[in-house]
């Protein structure tokens, strides 16, 4: 199976490609998409769409698994990135591909087995998971191969009947 991993966000989102199959996961590709500042919102918006629609066209992912958005600060950020997530969620179900949104809680307790993990922790799991030779960065790229990871295991878990 072929899964991608998204960390939405309108300035910088992570992605993430990995195949999982026989219990273990391959990373393919991983990078981000990142709009500059001072460019019209809708124009980082359509970049966005943009880009991430290309990725999705190359790789043709089974599945595709988008972090939900956790805020507790900055209403106006929060709304952004709400705006870079639904721009994603979008590219998403257009490709056909299933699109599947999990909870950081969620992808902590996927990755690390401890849904309070910290940032460091989740990165360090991911990095151990995919046999990368360091942390990807910036933080958005391993927090979306994080959520890729977390859709192979609670997928595995959905067949299992769990």
């Amino acid at each position: 199976m072929i899964i991608m991993g998204i960390d939405p966000g309108f300035a910088i989102t992570g992605y993430g490609i990995v195949k999982y199959e026989q219990n273990k996961f391959s990373p393919l590709e991983y990078g981000a998409v990142q709009t500059l500042v001072g460019t019209p919102f809708a124009q980082r918006l359509l970049k966005l769409d943009d880009e991430i629609s290309l990725i999705i066209e190359r790789f043709k992912p089974d599945a595709i698994s988008v972090e939900e958005l956790f805020f507790n600060k900055n209403i106006k950020t929060a709304i952004a990135a709400a705006h870079g997530r639904g721009v994603v969620l979008t590219a998403a179900a257009r490709s056909g591909a299933e699109v599947f949104e999990y909870t950081p809680l969620q992808v902590k307790q996927a990755v690390v087995g401890y849904g309070r993990a910290e940032k460091a922790q989740v990165q360090q799991m991911v990095k151990a998971i995919l046999n990368l030779s360091q942390v990807p960065k910036p933080d958005d790229v391993a927090d979306a191969l994080a959520v890729a990871v977390c859709h192979g295991h609670s997928a595995k878990m959905a067949r299992l009947g769990f």
